[in-house]
């Protein structure tokens, strides 16, 4: 199985080096000197990563036969894809690759159907699921223990416990302090 690992971004300095925005929970495993990686577009690679570094916080990458910026400059946006055993599970019990995600059931606690995660989205503060409903409407479902309390691969399933409105619009509590009875005495009132 190809997942996508990291994206090339921008050539840094002049010696061939790019940053990479990585995409992989295991960039040490994945984006290691000596891995070959494939690429989307397919004419670029494969590419060979020759050195890596952290600077200010981006991991640099370096692969063989780029040395120079105008090289690695025509490498941006590229895809870097990493071939991986279906079978292989992360080393933390309670990590998971994306493609053991999608397509899971995603069910309450009682059994009820909720729908089928169609993508995982990324983003900086936490994961999404992106999960398709039986009448073809989304619902995005963060992706923290408070509301996913189980993953069974075995069983296909993953089981939430939503906060009031996430799945049902209907049931959304609508929390302000104006609805709380403000006690602050207006400024006119005398005390």
């Amino acid at each position: 199985m190809q997942l996508v690992v990291a994206r090339i971004g921008r050539a840094h300095g002049i010696k061939g080096e790019v940053t990479v925005e990585v995409r992989t929970d295991e960039p040490e495993l994945r984006l290691g000197p000596g891995a070959v990686l494939a690429t989307e577009p397919a004419t670029v690679g494969p590419l060979t990563i020759e050195t890596g570094r952290v600077h200010s916080g981006r991991l640099l990458l370096r692969f063989e036969g780029v040395r120079d910026r105008t090289a690695a400059e025509a490498l941006r946006n590229t895809l870097l894809i990493a071939d991986v055993d279906p079978e292989q599970l992360p080393e933390d019990p309670d990590e998971y690759y994306d493609h053991q995600l999608v397509d899971l059931d995603v069910v309450l606690a009682d059994g009820t159907e909720i729908g089928r995660i169609t993508e995982i989205s990324h983003l900086p503060s936490q994961d999404l699921f992106i999960v398709e409903r039986p009448d073809g409407s989304e619902v995005m479902i963060p992706f923290v223990e408070e509301i996913v309390t189980g993953i069974d691969l075995e069983e296909q399933r993953a089981v939430i416990d939503p906060p009031p409105g996430l799945i049902d619009d209907s049931e959304a509590e609508i929390a302000s302090a104006r609805d709380a009875g403000d006690e602050t005495p207006d400024a006119g009132d005398e005390n």
